[in-house]
């Protein structure tokens, strides 16, 4: 006897039963609509791209790590998108002449990365992307952590409940070169920034040593000081100035748990000013949700021309850990508002004209032809959280009074038609 192959998925990645892809729905349907309201306007690409493309920009550990490559038929280096943002940016070069900015636009595509599967982490997720092209100034910043304050709050999250971490990029740069480092050990000082969460502070600061010596104290304390972080920088240096008048407009705006975290930097190389990460702060899900930054610099790598944008992507998984830690996810709810059950023999012809009636009244009906009883259906029904069930025999057909019987009371009605009808959809 041949070996039977296995039904589970793939490591790390999902399948999606119809309670799982209600969840999806609410969530991605959430994530349009508020979008939406700030104008941006959906595109989509495959999933599919040059490897080139991470290369450039992404990281060397996103790419050498985490990037699901291959080579094609034809030779190619191709890799399943690890992240949006790169097909993003070739597209809006690809157009640019003839687009018109400032250009909003957000997509909810499929993403892969070769990791350890962990909670929040799988090695498939949906993202929402937003991205905002052709401004320059504060202005992308405060609209982008808007949105994305608006998208948690629409959930349902109370201000207690997130965080939004930000940082400066150019501010931590102005840093660095007030202690010296070269472009380098500044890059390396950054990814180390970016990891000190992550590791041992005793490895942290020894990292650390090998690259600031002496100075590596003041370093560290000025992370913890965030007074005398932007007073080392310097009040009339440009990225304090702007900084320090982006927290400012976002108090003005009314949200309030903004929270400047100096050791916040991100993993990707292209991003170049802002950066900004949603944390929860529930006791049980103490981690980063979604986030995303500045990149005004991703589109030279198409051109010589450059285009100020900013972006953030918005995971399915870590949003849905957030929504169930809090008790935010709604119950799930079937779109099939009646299951319609034949008893008997009865003239399958104007079954279906009834169902057909129905239906085009609005509601979502299906049809089941098969139960040998009553019994049998209601159960079908159950399983299915569908909250009405109606019965049509002979009897039925012949004196156009149909039975119908509310599965969440328990409730049965004999009525007409018409009044059924008003019945569901009440």
């Amino acid at each position: 006897m041949s070996k039977k192959l296995d039904t589970a998925p793939y490591k790390g990645v999902r399948d999606f039963y119809p309670e799982d892809m209600w969840v999806e729905k609410y969530l991605f349907n959430t994530m349009r609509s508020v979008v939406e309201k700030y104008g941006y306007t959906e595109y989509s690409a495959s999933p599919l791209e040059p490897s080139e493309l991470y290369k450039e920009k992404s990281g060397e550990e996103i790419v050498n790590e985490q990037t699901y490559s291959f080579i094609d038929r034809g030779g190619r280096e191709v890799t399943l998108r690890p992240e949006m943002t790169p097909t993003v940016a070739r597209m809006v070069a690809g157009r640019k002449r003839e687009l018109p900015f400032p250009l909003r636009w957000y997509s909810i595509p499929n993403l892969f990365r070769y990791e350890s599967p962990q909670r929040g982490r799988l090695r498939e997720h949906y993202q929402l992307n937003v991205d905002l092209f052709g401004v320059e100034g504060i202005e992308g910043e405060i609209e982008m952590i808007s949105i994305a304050n608006d998208i948690m709050k629409t959930f349902g999250a109370k201000d207690g409940e997130f965080s939004i971490l930000v940082n400066s990029r150019k501010l931590m740069q102005a840093l660095f070169e007030s202690f010296g480092l070269s472009e380098e050990n500044s890059h390396i000082i950054s990814k180390l920034l970016d990891k000190k969460d992550k590791v041992d502070e005793k490895i942290f600061t020894e990292s650390v040593e090998k690259i600031l010596g002496e100075n590596t104290t003041e370093f560290i304390a000025l992370l913890n000081n965030h007074e005398k972080l932007l007073e080392k920088v310097g009040p009339e240096h440009p990225a304090t100035i702007s900084f320090v008048s982006f927290i400012e407009s976002m108090d003005k705006l009314g949200i309030k748990n903004l929270n400047f975290t100096p050791t916040l930097m991100r993993g990707f190389d292209y991003y170049t000013d802002i950066v900004f990460e949603i944390f929860d702060t529930h006791p049980d899900n103490r981690r980063s949700l979604f986030g995303g930054g500045r990149y005004d610099d991703l589109l030279s790598l198409f051109s010589n021309d450059s285009l100020p944008a900013i972006g953030f992507g918005m995971g399915d998984v870590t949003v849905r850990d957030f929504l169930e830690s809090h008790g935010l996810l709604p119950e799930y709810k079937t779109e099939t508002q009646a299951m319609l059950v034949t008893i008997g023999s009865v003239d399958k012809i104007e079954v279906l004209n009834i169902t057909k009636r129905i239906r085009e009244s609005g509601i979502a009906v299906c049809l089941n032809t098969g139960a040998k009883k009553p019994a049998d259906a209601i159960k079908g029904a159950l399983k299915l959280h569908i909250p009405y069930i109606i019965f049509i025999g002979e009897d039925e057909v012949s004196t156009k009074t149909y039975t119908v019987k509310d599965l969440r009371t328990e409730n049965t009605q004999s009525l007409s038609e018409e009044e059924l009808i008003s019945l569901i959809k009440t």
